[in-house]
């Protein structure tokens, strides 16, 4: 087993953690005995080059097994805390909002995983990683803060901490 690097982990809170394991326990349950019960129906049919429920059920069950597989792999790598409090301190779960220093405008992020917005497909915001340069520097600050950070381009970049609450 490989041992995951800060970069690897996916941050999680327990609820974001429970509602993956609750969908792959429902991929590997339900859904792998629904389609092994239609490809065997279809199997039943007889010519399989010709038997086009066959084909699609082999097709749902190609996309559940990947859809499994990462589930699996970003189970196997989170990183579970709880949802932060809401006193205004920068930590992975929160809803951050930040100005450029020379900027009027603010630019709202979930500083975290990309998967915990997986679970909630009608939110619109960009994910940091608490690893990241810009996570890195705004970690632990609060509201009215200012941090900097080490742009990839090798700028030194300055943001103030407008506000952070927990997501969700």
């Amino acid at each position: 087993m490989t041992q995951s690097t800060d970069e690897n982990v996916i941050w999680l809170t327990q609820d974001a953690y429970d509602r993956l394991k609750a969908e792959l326990d429902h991929l590997t349950g339900t859904v792998r005995a629904e389609l092994a019960k239609r490809i065997g129906e279809a199997r039943d049919e007889g010519d399989l080059r010709e038997n086009g429920g066959y084909h699609a059920a082999k097709e749902e069950q190609g996309k559940v097994e990947a859809q499994i597989r990462k589930l699996q792999d970003m189970l196997r790598r989170a990183r579970v805390g709880a949802t932060p409090a809401d006193d205004g301190i920068v930590e992975p779960g929160m809803k951050v909002t930040i100005r450029f220093e020379g900027d009027d405008d603010t630019e709202t992020f979930v500083l975290g995983s990309r998967e915990l917005l997986s679970l909630d497909s009608s939110v619109d915001l960009e994910v940091y990683s608490p690893e990241s340069p810009l996570g890195r520097a705004i970690s632990g600050k609060r509201k009215g803060d200012q941090a900097t950070y080490s742009a990839p381009n090798g700028r030194n970049v300055t943001v103030e901490i407008v506000d952070a609450v927990p997501f969700g």
